[in-house]
Parts: C-alpha cells; sequence; structure tokens
C-alpha cells in the first residue's frame, strides 16, 4: 500500500505546484479584468498578461481541472474497496402461498407431542401456530384416531419481519490491490492531460496574439497606402489644373485612391474579428474592449532562436508520450489484474438481525428472534470456460498496440520538430530579405514621388513604387509571424510549460 502513493508522490506534487500557480495568476487575471471593466479606454495586454488571464478564464483548463478531481474521487473510491462495507438492512415478506410440508406417517400417533392429550377439547388434535392443515375434512377424516396427512401441512406464517446489520470486508484479494494502482494511473493520467489542455490553450493564445499584431501591422501598411494615394491624387489635381497632366493621369489616380479603400476596410475588419478570436480563446466576454501591445517589430529580436540544437531536443517533455506512457504502464497492470484474477481471495464477513412471523399487524405482541453468524468465505477460481485466459490475451494486445502507437508517434513528433525548426529557419531568411527589400523600396518610392513631384515620373512608375514597397512591408510582417507561430508550436511540442519557462 506504502509503494502505491510513493509512487504517486511526484504526480501530485506537480499538480498541487502548477494549482498554487494557477491561484497566483487567477489573482493576477482578476485585477486585470476589473480594471477593464472599471475604465472606459481600451484594455491593452501584454502576452504575458493574455497568458494568465487566459490560464484563470478559459473553459477547457477548468474542464481539466475538475477532470482532476472527478478521477481523485474515484480513486478515493477505490481505497474505500479496502475497508468493511457496513449496511442496515430491512425487509417486509408478505406470504401469499403458503409451503406445503408432506409427512409419511399418522399425526394421530403423536397425539401427545401435538397437544392432543390431556387438555384438547373433544379429543381433537391440536397443531403447533403456523402449522396448518389443507383441505382437511371434518368427521371421518378427523375422526378418533387421528389426522389425515394426505394433504400435507402449510408451513409459515402470513406476514415475515427482518431488521439487522451486514458487514464484509475484503482479507485476500490481489485483484483489488492491482486495480488501486490503476486507479492511482488514472489519477497521474488525468493531471497529464490537464497540463496537455494548458500547453495547448498557451499555444492557441499566443497564435491569436500574434494574429492580431499581424492584422494589426497589415491595417497599418494598406492605412498607410490609402494616405499616399489621396496625397498622390491631391498632387496630381494640381498638376491637372496646370495643365501639366492629362485626363487620363487624373483618372488613374482616382482609381488608385478607390482601389486603396476596400483594403483598409478588409484589415480593418481583419484586426476586429482577430481581437474576437483572442477573446474567445481567453474566456473574457467578446465585448471587452481589448487591444494588445506592442507590434510583430518588438517580436523581431526574440527570432535569434538556435536552430542547430535539434539533434539535442528531447521529447521527454512532451505530453502526448507521457500520457502513452501511463497509458501503457495502466495496460501493463491491468494484464497483472486479469491473471490475479486465478489467484484465490479470501473475505470476512458478520451479520446480525431479528425476524418476527405472524399472522397480524399487533406490532407489541410481536416475538422477535435474533439471528447473528460470523464467517470466511475462501473462493477458489478453478473453471471458467477459457474466460480468464483470453481477457489476459485482450490486454496483452491492447498493450503491445499502445507500444506501436507510441512509436509512430515519436516519428511523427521528430518531423513536427524538423518542420518547426525548418520554418523558423525559413522565417529568418525571409525577414531578413524582407528587411533590405523594404528598405530598398522605401528609398525608391521616396525617389520616385519627388520626380513625380518635379514631372520625371510618371503616376504609373509611383504606383509600381507603392507596391513594391507594400509587398516588401507585409512579406516582412508575415516572416516574423510565421516565425513566432512556428516557435509557439515547437515549445509546445516539447513541452515547455506555460509563462516562465
Amino acid at each position: 500500500m506504502s509503494g502505491i502513493l510513493l509512487s504517486q508522490t511526484a504526480a501530485f506534487a506537480q499538480y498541487r505546484t502548477e494549482k498554487s500557480k494557477a491561484e497566483e495568476q487567477k489573482t493576477e487575471a482578476q485585477l486585470i479584468l476589473e480594471e477593464a471593466d472599471s475604465s472606459e479606454a481600451p484594455l491593452v495586454i501584454t502576452l504575458e498578461q493574455a497568458l494568465e488571464i487566459a490560464l484563470s478564464e478559459n473553459v477547457s483548463v477548468k474542464v481539466a481541472d475538475m477532470e482532476i478531481q472527478r478521477t481523485q474521487y474515484a480513486k478515493k473510491g477505490s481505497y474505500a474497496s479496502l475497508f468493511p462495507q457496513i449496511d442496515v438492512t430491512g425487509a417486509y415478506q408478505r406470504t401469499i402461498k403458503k409451503q406445503v410440508m408432506y409427512m409419511d406417517f399418522d399425526m394421530g400417533s403423536m397425539g401427545g407431542a401435538l397437544g392432543g392429550g390431556e387438555g384438547s377439547e373433544g379429543g381433537e388434535t391440536q397443531l403447533p401456530d403456523g402449522v396448518e392443515i389443507p383441505d382437511a375434512g371434518s368427521g371421518d377424516a378427523a375422526a378418533g384416531a387421528g389426522v389425515d396427512m394426505s394433504g400435507g401441512l402449510e408451513v409459515g406464517r402470513w406476514n415475515t419481519w427482518s431488521a439487522g446489520v451486514s458487514a464484509a470486508m475484503p482479507l485476500v484479494n490481489a485483484q483489488l490491490w492491482k486495480s488501486i494502482r490503476i486507479s492511482g494511473l488514472d489519477v497521474e493520467l488525468a493531471v497529464e492531460k490537464a497540463r496537455s489542455s494548458r500547453l495547448d490553450m498557451v499555444t492557441q493564445v499566443k497564435n491569436a496574439y500574434f494574429a492580431t499584431l499581424l492584422a494589426k501591422e497589415a491595417f497599418d501598411v494598406y492605412k498607410q497606402v490609402y494616405e499616399n494615394a489621396v496625397q498622390n491624387l491631391a498632387e496630381t489635381e494640381k498638376k491637372y489644373k496646370a495643365q501639366k497632366v492629362s485626363d487620363m493621369e487624373l483618372l488613374r489616380a482616382k482609381t488608385t485612391v478607390a482601389n486603396a479603400i476596400p483594403n483598409v476596410y478588409n484589415a480593418e475588419g481583419s484586426v476586429i474579428l482577430a481581437q474576437w478570436q483572442l477573446k474567445a480563446v481567453l474566456g473574457v466576454d467578446l465585448d471587452m474592449n481589448l487591444d494588445v501591445a506592442g507590434n510583430l517589430e518588438d517580436w523581431s529580436e526574440h527570432m535569434f532562436y538556435d536552430i542547430h540544437q535539434h539533434d539535442s531536443i528531447s521529447l521527454d517533455r512532451n505530453t502526448t508520450m507521457k500520457q502513452l506512457a501511463i497509458q501503457a504502464e495502466m495496460l501493463a497492470e491491468t494484464i497483472k489484474v486479469q491473471k490475479y484474477a486465478n489467484i484465490p481471495s479470501l473475505a470476512v464477513a458478520f451479520n446480525f438481525s431479528y425476524n418476527a412471523m405472524t399472522n397480524d399487524f399487533n406490532f407489541s405482541e410481536y416475538r422477535w428472534t435474533p439471528y447473528s453468524y460470523v464467517g470466511l468465505s475462501l473462493n477458489i477460481p478453478i473453471f471458467a470456460g477459457g474466460k480468464r485466459y483470453q481477457q489476459i490475451r485482450q490486454a496483452k494486445n491492447q498493450y503491445e498496440q499502445v507500444k506501436l502507437q507510441t512509436l509512430n508517434t515519436e516519428r511523427q513528433l521528430k518531423i513536427a520538430i524538423r518542420q518547426s525548426l525548418n520554418t523558423m529557419e525559413t522565417s529568418m531568411k525571409s525577414y531578413y530579405a524582407s528587411k533590405d527589400a523594404v528598405a530598398s523600396a522605401q528609398k525608391g518610392y521616396d525617389i520616385v514621388e519627388k520626380s513625380y513631384q518635379v514631372g520625371r515620373s510618371t503616376l504609373i512608375e509611383l504606383n509600381d513604387a507603392q507596391l513594391a514597397l507594400t509587398q516588401a512591408q507585409l512579406a516582412a510582417s508575415q516572416a516574423v509571424y510565421n516565425f513566432l507561430t512556428a516557435k509557439a508550436q515547437l515549445e509546445q511540442t516539447l513541452g515547455q510549460d506555460f509563462i516562465n519557462e
């Protein structure tokens, strides 16, 4: 028993530590949300604050914690099987048809024993209480010598009452002991599943947070494009009034402004949608005035991740591998449970009861008779048609399935790690290339814009320069976003926990 408890200490300690951290984060998250409720200004949160709010308010985290409590209740219930099971019982039985007993001798020969001697009226045989002769006639059938037994004797009374206490406790039951160990592993599995929910939630929060930043970056870019188009239109109108540009040039400038307006609206809608998705993941009200702090450029300095450590990367903390390891251990214990079904079991039982049998409902005159016993019950399994053997084979088959699943999952996770590292490396290269492209495109646009103002460049050249600058800016933001989401996925795969890690 002590070994079972010691084997689960680490999981409980880890869960209590994470629970205490979650309580601290919940307090901080509540302060943040209270501040948002008391202020009309948008609540601007950092990524760390978003994670604190999610760990406090996210529904999947709450459900995972409740699942841990459920498995703990189940484990305590399995321990209760080792203690005496005490029950108070009470029963009432109304006889519809009494049992009939037949005897192969004449009741007349037992006249004295049945009360047919001195004191009986008219020499009639007196039967004990609760005994009746069905269909016994009078006259010749019951005359003088005795009673006719051909109809049998009805035995019992019409009402039967009983009340008592019973107790039972297993003394030797290997199957029960091993099932308690499985219940403990079930709690460990629930703890690991709760950790998996938190890891998945952290990744979702990061992706939603970075998606909001990307949407805001795109909105700023398209807004800048629109402002440049408006400015160029004003410059073109001046030139048109001075008869320095044609009608076609003016129409082209107006068309550029008109084309820029839908992009601004679409980008603004993307920002709102990204904020809704972030609030949904955080578990807060969708109508809350919430915004994110910073921009993707602030996160570009975090792109210096050592992507050459993939050979030393370990899956020891991966939550999927841990869950499969616990499931494999549970199935190994299940095999032992099925084998232990062939071991004899010993139990002790005790019963104490009072019983009364009457033909009426006069409770004050009932005669209650005590009855009690204590005993041992030994159960030795001999033959069950091969059922226990087939259950052992079934458990072994499931164990082998989990082993194969573990091997395949490990391969897939290693592929996912390499894919994340490859995406991060590609995103880093793309970002640096895009930064150079942004600098070149910005310089080119400034040159063309000045040239257009003095009449040395056309509006088509200016629009081409604007398009190149827009594409470079969006590509740089997209590269940072791709890097951050790939890194978040890699951290989840490696099992890096929550905020501090």
